[in-house]
């Protein structure tokens, strides 16, 4: 039997020659660096808050040894302590990344702390449906997209992590034009996003990650203001073939409140050819107000987890039947559309 075709989830893969398989660079995953004793001997800290318990047989503390004994919780202390250790562990390399780049120590304790403000105070998130998340194991998350900037890629980040009782991680699929930023191609790694590939899709998922997609892709982070809310085409399925292979679950995820941040009345197409960008936003405040007119506007979102579709009962060759993708895409597309009508009809306000 022949190898199963790479089936891209970006909005560039129609635009592909059949059969060209992209390949990504990886980052050389980064080990366990040892630390020189010297470093050691300046930079150990001295365990803050109750002290240690003593082994009156040996004489010697229990928590004496190699490790550090983890910082008291709560209070000023433990959190100077555990900052001071944090700090300590990036001078010395002592910290590991995966075979993505993905640094989980880094995107709990920096970057999930800089999004946790602005999605609790600033967006005010309310999420439903977090129990349709399992506990364990692999999962496909497959979202809508919009609101000009991604920022509901990042907000389903916090909510998957902060709202879910095993505080899971979501590993997000990217467009290829994330890579190609500075900065945002080191910090989304970081953050465990990864190219929006089949091949990476299935790999993680296999290892039991959640997986989070969102397949119209450009076509409906850009979108006008006035289709808000319609879901864009959903590509060519390659979402659900990668579930099916993976024997995963399908979580729809409606996300509302999104659409308004940025409301996008016009395109320069020509700018934005010139700078490689897919579209170049005109909103009432971009790029008239100038960097005042990037920040988003205050609105109120909704995030809802719609019931999981099973994948497991089918046979492995199921990933190879068009049509029975085309009716799990059509299926899970559905359930998120009257999801997000539902949630605008119970929406008492855009920013209440």
């Amino acid at each position: 039997m022949a190898d199963a075709k790479v089936i891209p989830f970006d909005e560039g893969a129609a635009d592909r020659p059949r059969g060209e398989r992209r390949t990504r660079p990886r980052p050389t995953p980064r080990r366990k660096a040892a630390e020189p004793s010297a470093v050691r001997e300046v930079l150990a800290l001295p365990a803050q808050g109750e002290p240690p318990a003593f082994d009156e047989t040996s004489g010697l503390d229990e928590t004496s040894g190699p490790e550090e004994a983890a910082p008291p919780q709560g209070g000023w202390e433990s959190r100077i302590a555990g900052g001071l250790s944090f700090l300590r562990r990036r001078l010395t390399g002592e910290y590991d990344v995966d075979e993505f780049g993905y640094d989980q120590e880094l995107t709990d304790q920096v970057l999930m702390s800089m999004l946790r403000p602005v999605y609790e105070n600033y967006f005010r998130v309310d999420v439903k449906g977090i129990e349709n998340i399992p506990a364990d194991g692999g999962a496909l998350i497959v979202a809508n997209h919009s609101g000009t900037l991604p920022l509901d890629g990042l907000m389903l980040q916090v909510a998957v992590h902060d709202r879910h009782p095993q505080n899971r991680h979501l590993r997000l699929l990217a467009a290829d034009l994330v890579f190609m930023l500075p900065v945002v191609n080191e910090l989304a790694r970081k953050a465990g996003h990864t190219l929006a590939c089949a091949e990476d899709a299935q790999q993680l998922l296999e290892r039991g990650e959640l997986v989070g997609v969102m397949p119209e892709g450009f076509k409906g982070i850009g979108k006008p203001f006035s289709e808000r809310y319609k879901l864009q085409r959903f590509g060519r399925g390659g979402f659900v073939s990668t579930a099916l292979r993976a024997g995963t679950p399908i979580v729809p995820c409606s996300i509302v409140g999104a659409e308004e941040i940025y409301p996008m009345i016009g395109n320069a197409k020509t700018l934005a050819r010139v700078l490689g960008f897919p579209y170049f936003p005109i909103t009432p405040t971009f790029p008239w107000l100038g960097p005042l007119g990037a920040v988003p506007l205050p609105t109120k979102w909704t995030i809802q987890f719609g019931e999981p579709i099973p994948t497991d009962g089918y046979p492995p060759e199921a990933a190879e039947d068009p049509m029975l993708m085309f009716n799990l895409t059509d299926q899970v597309r559905e359930q998120i559309q009257h999801t997000l009508y539902k949630l605008l009809v119970q929406r008492r306000s855009v920013f209440f």
